[in-house]
């Protein structure tokens, strides 16, 4: 008997053998493929290799649009281009009145482009802090004032001014970082959540944002769920938080776009961190909160499931599951947007229109294929802008600071806070040691020499603000 499972044993080893040495090939093949696209000046053959590259991805997202579209159709132009088509007859109800005509049926899209954007928002800072304004040029004078409605000016020569008006919400430094979780949920406000029961589903996340004015009680528990962690606010809506963050004192609210006194001034009254959201203008493909709450999510998260988006066709009106149906946003550009962000790999859409949950998302390109087809359109795109050879991860940092790890400034909150906002929880976030990190989150941060990466402005992908930190500080 013992003979019989000696012999068993070694008949198993040169199968784990074969394994082992299969995916080390496979790691040496994806290794020489992203050698040979960042090798130097593209060659005739190097060039036919980046455009084979992104061909297969190219073929790849329109299998996922076919199959994961409801309808929808990607027929490719050429290996960045595509256009998204819907089916014939589908109801245009959004009327464009700049333009004077209903929106049309097909979208054309830059995959290329939008693969090196999306997968930039995954190594970058997207919360204002005072490390971003101290390191970019005129940051205080110039740009920090473009933050700060009814300032009354457009510059702040005297940086005290607009410190008094930022300090109640400015951290030092990054509070949040890239990997920080593993899954997260955005939680939309469409009237389309109130035919499923995704609530036990949404609060399983290790993470959920939430936007506006969105309400969070038991009688809509079945679903949206009732975890609380992050929610994004327009400044109008920022006015009417006291009611809504009622109960969820740890709930972080990120303000969207600007601040002003009357926010500042409600601030105060709510023990909930605060901070101001540091994204960019996104021109193109969809638009509102909604899709700041995904560049929000994907800068801290692996994973991003999105519920509540009324991303599928057919609709007549824009509805919220917590009022009446009013006038809402492009309608089917906004849906074939985030059909191409899914099949991107950039998030997970989840609808009462699907009537099969593909929970193995096999459909959507592997990891692997992404990276292959990032780094050829990084490679692309720098040589198509005249740059040669590898710029390295830091080759978009057009402007650099660096930060004293010994005196990189207090956490969160005026002096002169409110007995309620001096309980706020921002050490949590603030104060958190490097080892407290997930280790997804301790390895990324290492790999890039402790820099934080932020957006400048607009949507240029070679316009980032850098800062350096020591490996040995507080993550």
């Amino acid at each position: 008997m013992r003979q019989h499972k000696q012999v068993s044993a070694l008949n198993r080893r040169p199968s784990v053998l074969y394994l082992v040495c299969a995916a080390a090939l496979f790691s040496l093949l994806l290794f020489c493929i992203q050698s040979s696209l960042f090798a130097g000046s593209v060659s005739s053959a190097h060039k036919s290799e980046i455009i084979r590259v992104l061909s297969n991805f190219q073929s790849s997202v329109q299998q996922c649009v076919d199959k994961r579209g409801l309808g929808l159709t990607a027929h490719i132009i050429d290996h960045c281009n595509l256009i998204l088509k819907y089916p014939e007859g589908t109801n245009s109800s959004w009327y464009n009145a700049q333009f004077k005509h209903f929106e049309p049926l097909e979208y054309k899209y830059d995959v290329c482009e939008a693969i090196l954007l999306w997968e930039q928002y995954r190594n970058m800072t997207t919360v204002l802090t005072r490390e971003y304004l101290d390191s970019r040029p005129g940051g205080w004078m110039d740009y920090a004032p473009q933050r700060i409605a009814q300032l009354g000016t457009k510059k702040c020569t005297n940086k005290t001014l607009c410190e008094e008006n930022l300090n109640v919400l400015l951290p030092a430094k990054p509070p949040f970082h890239p990997r920080q979780f593993r899954t997260c949920a955005v939680v939309g406000n469409s009237g389309d959540l109130l035919q499923t029961t995704f609530g036990k589903e949404i609060d399983s996340h290790d993470a959920v944002i939430r936007d506006n004015e969105a309400p969070v009680n038991e009688e809509y528990a079945k679903y949206v769920g009732l975890k609380r962690d992050f929610r994004l606010v327009v400044r109008g809506a920022a006015r009417n938080m006291v009611p809504i963050l009622k109960g969820s004192d740890t709930e972080v609210l990120i303000i969207k776009s600007l601040t002003h006194r009357e926010i500042n001034a409600v601030i105060k009254t709510i023990p909930n961190p605060v901070y101001l959201f540091q994204g960019i203008v996104l021109r193109r493909g969809a638009k509102g909160t909604g899709m700041k709450s995904i560049e929000l999510a994907l800068s801290m998260c692996d994973i991003i499931d999105i519920y509540g988006f009324t991303v599928d066709p057919g609709y007549t009106e824009w509805t919220r599951y917590f009022s009446k149906p009013r006038k809402g946003h492009n309608p089917l550009q906004g849906r074939a947007y985030y059909q191409l962000l899914e099949c991107l790999g950039v998030i997970r859409i989840h609808s009462p229109m699907r009537s099969k949950r593909r929970e193995d998302w096999s459909d959507i390109p592997r990891r692997e294929m992404i990276r292959l087809a990032h780094a050829a359109a990084l490679h692309l795109k720098r040589n198509e802008d005249g740059h040669g050879g590898d710029l390295g991860q830091f080759g978009n940092c057009k402007v650099w600071g660096n930060v004293d790890p010994e005196n990189s400034g207090p956490v969160s909150g005026s002096p002169d806070m409110s007995d309620v906002r001096k309980y706020s929880n921002y050490s949590k976030w603030e104060v958190m040691p490097f080892e407290s990190l997930r280790r997804e989150a301790q390895d990324h941060y290492n790999q890039m020499q402790g820099v934080s990466l932020y957006k400048m402005d607009g949507n240029r992908l070679d316009d980032l603000v850098c800062v350096r930190h020591s490996l040995k500080a507080e993550a």
